[in-house]
């Protein structure tokens, strides 16, 4: 195991005791509702969601043939999402959390849902490969100096 690995996982270890020994809040609750309601299908529904809405923005339209029907399908099928999520599954979460942090709330709960969606992706052998072009580019050396100056 690599020693970034090991500190993962002690960080992981330690969520899962501080976990059981609170009471989770209702932020935590809304959270862990939203990831236990959704499958990989639905992570990856909600990433393709993302990924057409930011497809709309100028800079980043060359990078992509999502077309108008694109982004209106994959908006229909989040919304869908969204609201089986809030009006079914984890409706009595919705409520709690709203009460106790208003609608930011609702925003750190499908947060950590989006982060969940993005790791589904990233797990992907294609999109890891990818993403590690940029290895290629990174001046390892000058960061390692940066951080070593005081």
């Amino acid at each position: 195991m690599r020693p970034n690995a090991h500190i993962a996982a002690g960080l992981i270890a330690i969520g899962l005791i501080t976990g059981t020994c609170y009471a989770q809040s209702p932020v935590d609750s809304l959270s862990r509702c939203l990831s236990d309601a959704t499958s990989g299908k639905d992570r990856k529904e909600l990433a393709r969601w993302v990924f057409a809405a930011m497809t709309a923005h100028p800079e980043m339209k060359a990078l992509s043939s999502a077309t108008t029907e694109d982004i209106e399908s994959a908006s229909r099928v989040a919304g869908a999402l969204f609201t089986r999520l809030m009006a079914e599954n984890c409706s009595k979460e919705v409520k709690a959390a709203i009460q106790f942090g208003g609608p930011a709330a609702i925003q750190t709960g499908f947060q950590t849902l989006g982060q969940l969606a993005m790791l589904e992706l990233m797990s992907n052998p294609q999109v890891a490969a990818s993403m590690s072009i940029l290895d290629r580019y990174v001046d390892k050396s000058k960061i390692d100096a940066a951080i070593q100056s005081k």
